[in-house]
């Protein structure tokens, strides 16, 4: 930790070079003034009305054709996450409008009805999250039509052809010929009873998987409790929901990870540091990690390939501008910071979230920007990233906002190509106006 002769000194260091700091740009930026206020829709919520303004201009980086952001689709925002739940670390894996972090073959008419995901026609077959999961607790509602089928995978690959080697399959049924009704684990134990609930009415179901453990409950009454020893034991996988027989519908998908480890002990920077030629003021204040002005990076002293990340973080002002890099190679003077950015800004236009003005909190920066901004100024959030492969997704506050593919040709700088090799985790001090906290930060590798 920083004396606070050592940041003194900084600080007239800084003070002596603002001007040219101030021209420096590096990652995410593009701080300039706003124009002036436009009338608010009607129903839009209102912009900020002080905004934060650098005391130097910079240019909006222009991408390349290669570089082009693919277009956002506003929809309808449903965020059903107290707060405590978000600060505990949940996360909506359905946002009740869309398929927006789910996939499948297209062979099955799965569509959102009444906010919830149903499916009724086509052949056997499963709706997959974008990303793996190991360790979790996930929470839904289910509803299935008289003498249907259906069921619930966890820790699944893409096209699983056995429950039990390839997938767990916690099945949805009234009548099965082998005795595995709703809250069985298909193949390897039956239900302690048959509870009926191919009725067309709505169920609850929580699954907790953690390690080789798998409990699973239906209406409040724990049916499995399943312990695998086998060494062919799942240890992650996609999550999936099956339209098997007759109508299948599920609503309220909400899903916490397990397992995660501190990465910041809240006392001091132990696992972390500063990168070379850093210009921020970085300390512990409080139980967070302060970073003030800029440019600079903090790293963590491990590296990261797939990985589930939560991390809390919090402007001092408005529209200041910072990020967390990752799969980044090693920071040096002249390149700090050659890695995925996950941004931090909470500029919107014209008071609609939909419309980022500089990517948005959770966007992976140059590559794709935030459908919402969800967070705010000055107020804690929380942000989810999940990699795996080239499939990366985020989450703020529990709301999913990017899930994209990293299909470039490959590059050991994630600025040119795609990068799946492991990296280190940077914190960004942007410019000389940054003034941000980060704190609560944990990190489960995925096997």
């Amino acid at each position: 930790m920083m004396t606070p002769l050592t940041i003194r000194s900084r600080f007239i260091c800084l003070g002596l070079c603002y001007g040219i700091l101030g021209l420096l740009v590096v990652g995410g930026c593009n701080d300039a003034p706003l124009p002036a206020p436009a009338p608010v829709p009607l129903g839009a919520e209102p912009a900020p009305a002080v905004p934060h303004v650098t005391t130097e201009k910079t240019e909006k980086p222009v991408a390349s054709p290669e570089e082009k952001l693919p277009p956002v689709t506003p929809v309808e925002y449903i965020n059903p996450l107290t707060p405590e739940q978000v600060a505990d670390g949940w996360i909506m894996l359905f946002d009740a409008v869309s398929t927006f972090g789910w996939h499948h073959d297209g062979q099955i008419n799965w569509s959102v009805e009444d906010q919830s995901l149903t499916a009724d026609s086509g052949p056997i077959g499963l709706l997959l999250t974008d990303v793996p999961f190991a360790d979790f607790e996930l929470e839904l509602e289910f509803s299935l039509s008289e003498h249907g089928n259906s069921g619930v995978f966890i820790r699944c690959v893409e096209q699983p052809t056995k429950p039990g080697g390839d997938c767990y399959e916690i099945n949805i049924a009234d009548v099965h010929p082998e005795g595995f009704t709703s809250g069985s684990l298909v193949g390897l134990q039956t239900a302690s009873q048959a509870l009926p609930t191919a009725d067309g009415k709505w169920h609850a179901m929580a699954i907790r998987a953690e390690g080789k453990k798998i409990e699973v409950t239906v209406d409040g009454q724990v049916l499995c409790q399943f312990e695998d020893d086998r060494p062919e034991a799942l240890t992650s996988g996609l999550i999936g929901l099956q339209k098997n027989a007759g109508k299948a519908a599920y609503r309220n998908i909400r899903l916490k990870p397990l397992g995660t480890r501190p990465l910041f002990n809240g006392t001091d920077l132990a696992g972390w540091h500063e990168v070379p030629g850093s210009q921020s003021v970085i300390d512990v204040v409080e139980g967070s990690i302060h970073v003030v002005n800029g440019p600079g990076f903090l790293e963590t002293d491990e590296t990261f390939q797939n990985f589930v990340l939560q991390f809390e973080a919090k402007t001092s002002a408005v529209e200041l501008n910072s990020g967390l890099f990752f799969r980044a190679m090693p920071g040096t003077e002249e390149n700090p910071s050659n890695g995925y950015e996950v941004q931090i800004h909470n500029g919107f236009h014209e008071g609609d979230r939909n419309r980022p003005n500089n990517a948005g909190t959770g966007a992976i920066f140059r590559r794709i920007e935030a459908r919402r901004v969800v967070s705010s100024d000055q107020q804690w959030c929380t942000l989810t990233l999940i990699t795996s492969g080239n499939q990366i997704s985020t989450w703020v506050d529990g709301y999913p906002v990017v899930s994209w593919k990293d299909d470039r040709k490959p590059d050991e700088n994630p600025r040119k190509g795609q990068r799946l090799e492991a990296g280190h985790l940077s914190l960004q001090g942007h410019d000389p106006t940054t003034d941000l906290f980060f704190r609560n930060i944990r990190i489960e590798p995925l096997p």
